[in-house]
């Protein structure tokens, strides 16, 4: 049951002490376990994880330490969580209140899935990829574009899983723009390692050789490529062919 603060507060305002949340545009609530909920929550945590992967290269920056080939990646990142913004919303949204939402705004936009799909097939053609399966913790910004994969992933089972009892999910591009992210913030991970000169390591101790991280100056090329995309069409990463979604790609 919902209780009344002892306080005044900007933030808290304990109508969700009863475990239901409202949703957007109308005063429609639904408990904090929906599946809509765990599907928003769980964007709402990808956020948070490309914020760390932000952090990291603002402090990197401040450190003088920025390599070059980092240069357009915290811009992208940012990018991404305004992005997510709107995904977060459109999944907030209940089915009764679909007419009251905006392409790019509050309902993920086929524009916003091409240019996904652009700066993904640009930054995979200018980036070396693994030929295995990768181990994350190479460096603190790919392991937290990793963790914000892995999160995003998630955030896509979510959305499946709700689209069965939402049709306008189903019928929209939302699980296609989240699918695609994770594949893009997998290369973009492999874009971190790169510029610093250093290799992906596989999941096989044994195995074949790790390809050789390209030159700062490569990864430039591939951080450039990262900024740059606007439209395109559907493009996946592949690095191994017989790998789970769970791992990188699907």
């Amino acid at each position: 049951m919902s209780s009344r603060l002892p306080f005044v507060s900007a933030v808290a305002t304990g109508r969700g002490d009863d475990g239901m949340t409202g949703l957007l545009f109308d005063d429609i609530r639904v408990q904090k376990d929906d599946l809509r909920t765990e599907a928003f929550g769980t964007v709402d945590e990808a956020v948070a994880a490309l914020g760390l992967a932000r952090a990291e290269l603002t402090s990197k920056e401040q450190h003088g330490a920025l390599n070059p080939g980092l240069g357009q990646l915290r811009e992208l990142v940012l990018r991404i969580q305004r992005e997510l913004f709107v995904a977060g919303a459109e999944l907030a949204t209940a089915p009764e209140s679909r007419h009251k939402q905006v392409d790019g705004k509050t309902r993920v936009s086929r524009a916003m899935l091409e240019g996904i799909e652009q700066l993904l097939r640009d930054t995979e053609a200018a980036i070396e990829l693994p030929r295995e399966f990768v181990v994350p913790g190479e460096t603190g910004v790919s392991a937290a574009l990793e963790l914000a994969r892995t999160i995003v992933r998630r955030a896509e089972r979510r959305a499946v899983t709700l689209a069965y009892h939402d049709y306008a999910i189903r019928d929209g591009v939302m699980i296609p723009y989240l699918n695609r992210l994770a594949d893009l913030l997998w290369i973009l991970a492999r874009v971190a390692e790169q510029a610093e000169s250093r290799a992906a390591t596989t999941s096989r101790v044994q195995g074949r050789p790790r390809p050789a991280a390209k030159s700062a100056k490569t990864a430039k090329t591939a951080s450039t490529a990262a900024g740059a995309g606007n439209t395109g069409t559907d493009s996946a990463a592949r690095v191994h062919p017989a790998q789970p979604e769970s791992s990188n790609h699907e």
